[in-house]
């Protein structure tokens, strides 16, 4: 209960209490004791506990990074006294924020606001929420926990990007949508049958199960589909802002794609990350998957490829990587083929030349931007788009 401070006094009074009476300093004696008072009567005013209740909630609970998010936290005096000298503290990641309460009269509610940090992607635990009650001078002080701990979920931050045109027809439902164009080959689901239907796609066996005519669904699966290959080593990198970055791009390409409900494919050098079939709230779920996303120690890029030689073709390949080191960039060669476009984003302030020479010598001959912002991913990629 007691604070620094409070042991710093209590001890500072004993030997002067101590000091004074054992040699006759009778000044010495009373200040020691004086501290040894204001001790005890730091301790009385802090021991009575509140009687509160509190409510904290984060606003929003998933931002991208850099976005405002805020704890709010809602105290209500359920006492019959005015509880004076809290404070709230809630702790967030690795750090305490601290919020002081004013005077709060019995049956009143008091909200408090505070800013939540989120300058770094990922799940940031937010709480348990404490209440300190503290004396004027600061010598003692009672806490009491409320609530358990919530997690705010920083994710990267995107830009609006036009899908690249990659030869497919776009289809603007997406490939695997309860819209999607009859007349297909590949079976989505059963349904009930709905006058026009062609009745040569009555499933008999469910019909005859469920005592309703069903039919098959077929959906267009001819659509484009984004491969985003993100290199996550450490090594590529000069800095880590500019990895955050690389994973904002990587973001914002892949996040373009699902949210036309277009396939997407997320790729690292230790193998697949976030896979999306175009549905639902693809786009959403890919954010959320690459809140987590952090950086490898591995030397070569080259196992991110290894699977790509077997791609079924078409689509667009975008890598999105370094200015460092550029080991095992040279396999994009052994897989370019496959897709009807490639594209290469490499993300730092040192992002110059044409083009990227792998550790071996080899070139790596594919378009890239250089990008230093995402304002630079944004004006690139529209003429990359448009070209």
């Amino acid at each position: 209960m007691l604070s620094a401070t409070g042991w710093g006094t209590l001890a500072a009074g004993s030997v002067l209490t101590g000091t004074g009476y054992a040699f006759g300093y009778g000044e010495a004696a009373a200040l020691g004791l004086t501290c040894l008072l204001a001790v005890a009567a730091a301790v009385l005013w802090a021991l009575p506990a509140p009687v509160l209740g509190a409510e904290r909630r984060i606003a929003p609970s998933r931002v991208g990074r850099g976005d405002a998010a805020e704890g709010v936290v809602t105290l209500t005096n359920t006492g019959s006294r005015t509880r004076r000298g809290l404070r709230a503290v809630d702790r967030c990641g690795d750090r305490d924020i601290t919020a002081a309460v004013p005077p709060l009269r019995p049956g009143t509610a008091h909200e408090l606001r505070y800013a939540l940090p989120t300058a770094r992607r990922g799940r940031v635990p937010v709480g348990p929420l404490r209440l300190e009650r503290t004396d004027p001078l600061g010598l003692a002080r009672r806490m009491r926990p409320y609530g358990g701990a919530e997690t705010l979920l920083v994710r990267p931050r995107v830009r609006p990007l036009p899908v690249l045109p990659s030869g497919q027809a776009h289809h603007v439902e997406g490939p695997a949508s309860d819209t999607a164009d009859d007349g297909s080959l590949t079976f989505h689901a059963l349904r009930e049958y709905v006058l026009g239907d062609d009745l040569r796609r009555v499933h008999w066996r469910s019909t005859a199960r469920t005592g309703t005519l069903m039919v098959r669904q077929m959906v267009d699966v001819s659509l484009p589909h984004t491969t985003v290959v993100l290199d996550t080593r450490e090594r590529a990198y000069a800095s880590e802002d500019d990895f955050e970055l690389a994973v904002d791009c990587a973001a914002s390409v892949a996040h373009a794609a699902a949210r036309s409900h277009f396939p997407v494919h997320l790729l690292g050098e230790t193998g697949p990350l976030l896979h999306t079939d175009g549905s639902g709230d693809d786009a959403e779920a890919l954010l959320d998957g690459l809140a987590v996303v952090g950086r490898s120690d591995l030397k070569s890029l080259a196992g991110a490829f290894d699977g790509l030689e077997n791609h079924r073709g078409g689509g667009a390949l975008v890598v999105v990587t370094g200015t460092d080191d550029t080991w095992g960039l040279g396999a994009v060669d052994r897989v370019r083929h496959r897709f009807d476009r490639v594209t290469m984003v490499r993300v730092g302030a040192d992002a110059r030349g044409e083009g990227v020479r792998e550790a071996s010598g080899a070139r790596v001959g594919v378009p890239q931007l250089h990008v230093a912002s995402l304002d630079d991913l944004l004006a690139g990629w529209r003429r990359e788009a448009a070209r």
